[in-house]
């Protein structure tokens, strides 16, 4: 023990055996009496990250101002195809009801325009029961749906302009930006496989829209670009396509004539149009298609669109395709263009509208461009 006592002695080692024996001490307390927090109240709690809400759908209003949406608020064209003031030969791009032009980013929306309604259908005398709902006929009295149904129109001399925007129906924000924010004069095209398609229609009228319904036809890419269960498909006899023109026909009613939803492969079947021109023309209804069909006669009136307004969805390209049929209206009196549902397409035609009259034109329904055969 003499050596471990005389180690001891000597300084550091004597801290050193202090400090072991406190540490000692503290083991031997926590093990005897437990732990000294023991005492004292706890709680457990468990933490998550709560998950945000989404933010909520925007109103119709919304998703069409141009003031809260960029993409909408710049509707110049650019380049040397629309002139140096931005428009086809140089006019004016838009002009608002205020007198303010539509340019550099300015941020005005379209405005709601005031109701102009039609007379509310079924009309007496225009409908008979179908397998599927109503089928339009042509009433005793001769009158027939593609007048009856028929915005009214009277021309002022100037050159006529109209426009077709469709795809409706399948989407409740864009449908009642459709049909409170484009003129009444613009004409809207309704898909038949929407629910609740007779109410749409019955707001459009309601609002003083004219209305059509989209027939789907069999477009190239068939089946994998497939328009529906009910599109007329080339290999329909005539038999297939009188069904399933009732079902598609039968859908709603209100309508004066129908549009095609594309159909370019359809449109080369003699027996399918034939099949499907004259249910039109037995019935009373207009047939006014995209351009596909401009050289084919029938239906019991007829129209083209010159133009597809949105191929490309940009707001330059769509203002340079409406700026073309302002053109064409100028040098042959009247020209029609027709466009989807896109939000940019019903920003930038109600936008186009609202000068038309300052620009020396005067926006017609489409059915003013319907034509009977022959005359």
């Amino acid at each position: 023990m003499a050596p471990l006592l005389a180690a001891l002695k000597k300084p550091p080692a004597a801290v050193t055996g202090a400090g072991l024996l406190v540490l000692g001490a503290a083991a031997l307390f926590i093990t005897v009496l437990g732990d000294p927090r023991a005492g004292i109240p706890s709680a457990r709690v468990s933490l998550t990250r709560e998950v945000e809400a989404p933010p909520p759908a925007p109103t119709g209003f919304e998703a069409f101002s141009a003031g809260a949406m960029g993409l909408y608020q710049d509707l110049t064209g650019t380049g040397a195809e629309f002139g140096p003031s931005g428009a086809a030969g140089g006019e004016a791009l838009i002009t608002l009801p205020d007198g303010a032009t539509v340019a550099g980013g300015s941020t005005v929306t379209v405005p709601r325009h005031e109701a102009q309604p039609l007379a509310h259908a079924p009309i007496a005398g225009l409908s008979q029961p179908g397998p599927n709902g109503p089928l339009p006929v042509i009433a005793t009295d001769g009158r027939v749906p593609a007048q009856a149904y028929a915005r009214p129109f009277r021309p002022n001399g100037k050159p006529r302009v109209a426009i077709i925007v469709g795809g409706l129906g399948l989407n409740a924000v864009t449908t009642r930006a459709a049909i409170e924010r484009l003129p009444a004069e613009v004409t809207l095209s309704f898909v038949p496989y929407a629910e609740g398609l007779q109410g749409w229609i019955d707001q459009a009228r309601a609002q003083g829209h004219e209305v059509m319904i989209e027939i789907p036809m069999e477009p190239t890419g068939y089946p994998e670009n497939d328009p529906g269960p009910y599109t007329l498909l080339t290999a329909s006899t005539a038999e297939d396509v009188q069904s399933r023109m009732a079902w598609l026909l039968g859908r709603a009613t209100g309508y004066f004539g129908v549009t095609n939803y594309l159909g370019d492969r359809f449109m080369t079947s003699e027996t399918g149009m034939t099949a499907f021109m004259g249910v039109l023309r037995q019935r009373g209804i207009a047939f006014l298609d995209d351009g596909s069909a401009s050289r084919r006669p029938g239906a019991w009136s007829r129209a083209s669109a010159d133009r597809i307004i949105d191929e490309t969805q940009s707001p330059t390209a769509i203002i340079g395709q409406l700026n073309a049929i302002e053109a064409l209206a100028k040098a042959r009196g009247q020209a029609m263009g027709t466009g989807f549902s896109y939000p940019v397409t019903v920003e930038a035609v109600g936008r186009w509208t609202a000068g038309l009259d300052a620009r020396g034109l005067q926006l017609a329904p489409a059915s003013a461009m319907a034509q009977r055969p022959g005359r």
